[in-house]
């Protein structure tokens, strides 16, 4: 079984046939999937989607391009909305400074915002970096990234595209690193050396559908079903058989959001 860690279902592209896109993922041997809600204010319009499958949960935050329009976003909200069943993550969140659509001060404030709830609640955060490095890293080790203690910050860095020393930090504060359908461009080299040196159990795949297919999907709208690509590429990188990759990032899946059912818990 392989695991969409990170996809948009309510994205037009996806929505319009999210029947066949799940069907379609489960074809392919893609036994979970997590949407990922960018914005509260769509909060509703995401867990009417996902209920709708056993197998597809839900990640609710404010993308670091909205943060300026979510300003009265609390701790106490994002709680608030965590204690539905559904709702295994939190984020989206954490800093765009390439598009920078938001200003930088409310993409911060609000990346804190999302570290207070996933410490409080113990769920993990899905963190977007792009042109962020740095301020990334120091707004992490800030919200307790690697500090342990009572309520440890744990997450993943989502789409993972940015530096060397990014990566081996998160996985030094025992974060997760997500590799999308970027691993397998041409261009992508460099990337995957680093993937190449990660440690198998802190990787996971993802789509970030309906963008970034993977080759040899370029160039259509990307879907959970896709994810296989990226898999194929990451097990051919890291040097093991499909099935030890699959297993290895499904596992992982699982013990990071561990809100999510176990397919044994499901069998039971």
């Amino acid at each position: 079984m392989l695991v969409d860690s990170h996809c948009h279902l309510d994205f037009p592209q996806l929505a319009e046939d999210l029947d066949g896109v799940v069907e379609r993922a489960r074809a392919a041997g893609v036994g979970r999937l997590l949407a990922i809600c960018t914005n509260v204010d769509r909060l509703e319009r995401n867990l009417e989607l996902v209920s709708r499958f056993d197998d597809v949960h839900l990640a609710v935050g404010v993308h670091p391009h909205e943060a300026s329009s979510a300003a009265d976003l609390t701790v106490d909200r994002l709680i608030e909305i965590t204690r539905h069943p559904k709702v295994v993550g939190i984020g989206e969140t954490g800093l765009d400074f390439y598009y920078d659509n938001s200003p930088r001060p409310a993409q911060e404030a609000s990346f804190r915002i999302h570290m207070a709830a996933a410490r409080e609640t113990g769920l993990p955060l899905i963190v977007h970096t792009r042109d962020a490095d740095t301020e990334t890293l120091r707004l992490l080790r800030e919200g307790g990234a690697g500090q342990g203690g009572d309520k440890p910050l744990r997450g993943v860095i989502h789409c993972f595209s940015s530096s060397r020393q990014l990566a081996e930090e998160a996985v030094d504060f025992g974060f997760y690193v997500s590799l999308s359908g970027i691993l397998t461009f041409k261009r992508s080299e460099e990337l995957r050396e680093i993937v190449r040196d990660l440690p198998l159990d802190r990787l996971l795949v993802e789509t970030d559908a309906p963008y970034l297919a993977p080759v040899p999907k370029r160039g259509k709208p990307n879907e959970p079903s896709y994810v296989v690509h990226t898999a194929q590429t990451m097990a051919q990188v890291k040097g093991v058989a499909m099935a030890e990759l699959a297993q290895a990032t499904t596992d992982n899946y699982l013990t990071l959001f561990n809100k999510v059912p176990t397919p044994a818990d499901v069998a039971a």
